[in-house]
């Protein structure tokens, strides 16, 4: 009898033989290898809850029972003491880690050693399907073994051991699980990332909690479910997600923050450190899928006049947090880049010469606006484990890694595979999730275009001779919608890249003549499309149909022009809650800005085709 499962329920006797209750839990001391019982639990008559101390005044155990050593009227009773934990409540049918094995597993049973009478300690956990038979049933587990024998397959234990055990279910802040007890948080971060992915959704935000702020930028960047990343960042406090994302690589918070809405993006940039905050509004400047969206603003550059002492000095004096470091960069006076050198070639070099006599000047280097795919091939094809990052004037902006390459060839295939038709099921549901979640946020325009649409052709459908007439309004309208959509989403990302100080004048008068430039661009760009269009589709219709489809593509130029104009009240707005800690949401903005200039060319085409109509 060393089983949980066997133990349960045997009647407690004390000394004469009298029936005090039954077995209802054992309670363990954790600070140690192989934990020994400490107390025992009980139900008395009434099913009245009573624990004692299994030293003083349990006796022994076996198949009759727990015999105490005592009688009933000198027992004292305990409580359960800080250090311990019961194992039916606290691990029985709970789910634990393998920390040897790195695998998420449910307790079916727990097994005992018994050494003399009154000596019972914990060995382990058995979590295979012979511990969950034993649970159901012990005469079905005898069948089941029997058979299994006969089959040549017998039926094994599968004991995790206690030091190898972490909990999940219970808080372990004030338990010393063991003295040789590999905990969660000791292990790779990627390991911790893999059992978290596989943990009932209710204990993963309680678990991810127990790790360390480092800890947990850590493993969170090694999450596969971008969703599931969004949901352990907002289950920490603003200042502990803060916490995180700045210790993370920049390239790593950058997307993270991009799966979060607007507000809550911005209140957690703006709780980092100034350089933090940098690096990754930087990033989150480039376009998705590009090389400066995936690349790191971390890494060693000197001038070539500097010396191997100097570089390998300023390799030591990186934080430990650093990116790792593969090459260093050197540059000239004006800051391009000049050269780029091993670390191999500083171990072996002389500490005295030149960084610019030992680099190598053959340079491959790719744009921030590159496809990220083309710097993986890029990378693969010069055998690099990372490539720097250039502006037009060949001034360093950061570096892809290898683990970055590694990740965009990894999310290509899996794309390639969804695209073939053999992704999982699961992908195929994350898929149409994020494709209804994408069509809520960036495509709702659609749905206003059609709305709009209705109602105009319900105010104009008696008023029109012809009914095909009702499509010329309906066919400018997309370009206003669309063009408010991009205007917002220029104003926000201005607003993002915005790095002056408190007290230096806000930059409104050039961001208004940025703004209204544009706006004439695309203002004209559709005047002159209208007219292409009118000389081919128009040249023996009516006259007032001429003029009805050339007066819609004008109002929308007109107001695509006044919305680019007004981008600058926008821009106010956002200014001006920040600075009074309001939060604003981009895709409230997004909304309001596309709503006015329906309503605004909606009734400029109805008055339009009035006028015409005569």
């Amino acid at each position: 009898m060393n089983y949980l499962s066997e133990m349960l329920k045997l009647p407690v006797l004390d000394v004469d033989g009298e029936k005090l209750g039954v077995v209802n839990d054992f309670g363990i001391a954790t600070g140690e290898v192989f934990p020994h019982v400490t107390s025992l639990a009980f139900r008395g008559p009434g099913k009245t809850p009573f624990m004692i101390s299994w030293r003083k005044w349990v006796d022994r155990i076996d198949e009759t029972g727990v015999h105490l050593k005592t009688s009933a009227t000198e027992i004292r009773f305990s409580y359960l003491q800080p250090t311990e934990l019961l194992l039916a409540r606290d691990v029985l049918n709970k789910q634990i880690v393998d920390t040897q094995g790195m695998k998420v597993v449910r307790v079916n049973d727990i097994k005992f050693s018994m050494s003399g009478e009154n000596q019972l300690r914990l060995l382990g956990a058995e979590v295979g399907a012979r511990g969950l038979l034993r649970a159901i049933s012990p005469a079905l587990e005898h069948v089941v073994e029997g058979f299994m024998k006969h089959l040549g397959k017998p039926l094994s234990e599968d004991i995790i051991a206690w030091s190898y055990m972490d909990l999940l279910d219970r808080s372990t802040k004030n338990i010393q699980l063991s003295v040789s007890h590999k905990t969660l948080g000791e292990l790779h971060p990627a390991d911790i990332a893999d059992i978290i992915e596989q943990l009932d959704p209710r204990l993963r935000a309680q678990v991810f909690a127990q790790l360390d702020t480092a800890q947990a930028a850590e493993a969170i960047s090694e999450f596969d479910d971008d969703e599931l990343m969004t949901e352990m960042l907002e289950g920490l406090s603003d200042t502990d997600a803060s916490s995180m994302l700045a210790m993370m690589d920049p390239d790593d918070a950058a997307d993270l923050i991009d799966e979060l809405d607007y507000e809550k993006a911005e209140k957690l940039l703006r709780l980092m450190g100034v350089k933090e905050e940098k690096a990754i509004r930087n990033l989150l400047g480039y376009e998705d899928n590009t090389a400066g969206r995936i690349m790191t603003s971390e890494f060693v550059s000197l001038p070539a006049t500097a010396t191997v002492g100097d570089a390998i000095e300023a390799i030591r004096k990186l934080d430990e947090d650093f990116e790792s470091v593969y090459y260093v960069y050197t540059e000239d006076p004006s800051g391009m880049l000049t050269g780029v050198l091993s670390l191999r070639t500083l171990i072996v070099a002389d500490r005295d010469a030149t960084l610019g006599q030992l680099a190598y000047r053959d340079l491959v280097y790719v744009s921030p606006d590159e496809d990220q795919e083309d710097v993986t091939d890029e990378m693969t094809k010069y055998d690099l484990v990372a490539i720097p990052v250039c502006d037009e004037n060949r001034h360093i902006l950061g570096i892809v890694t290898f683990d970055d390459a590694m990740d965009v060839i990894a999310e290509e295939h899996q794309e390639d595979l969804q695209i073939a038709g053999v992704g999982s099921g699961d992908s195929a549901s994350d898929d149409s999730t994020n494709v209804l979640s994408w069509f809520v946020h960036r495509q709702y325009w659609v749905v206003v275009w059609g709305i709009a649409s209705c109602i105009m052709a319900t105010v104009l459908g008696t008023a029109l001779s012809s009914a095909h007439l009702v499509v010329f309004p309906m066919c400018a309208m997309p370009l206003v919608l669309l063009a408010a959509s991009r205007m917002v989403s220029f104003v926000k990302n201005y607003f993002l890249e915005y790095d002056g100080h408190d007290d230096e004048p806000k930059p409104y008068l050039g961001f208004f003549f940025q703004s209204t430039g544009m706006g004439l661009i695309l203002s004209l760009v559709t005047y002159l499309c209208a007219q292409l269009v009118r000389t081919a589709a128009f040249p023996d219709a009516p006259m007032f149909e001429e003029q009805l489809f050339t007066g819609c593509f004008n109002i929308a130029a007109i107001i695509c022009l006044v919305g680019n104009m007004s981008a600058v009240i926008y821009l106010m707005v956002l200014f001006w809650r920040d600075e009074h800690d309001l939060n604003t949401s981009g895709t409230a903005m997004n909304v309001i800005a596309v709503m006015i200039s329906c309503v605004a060319y909606c009734a400029a085409a109805v008055l339009l085709a009035m006028s015409v109509i005569g």
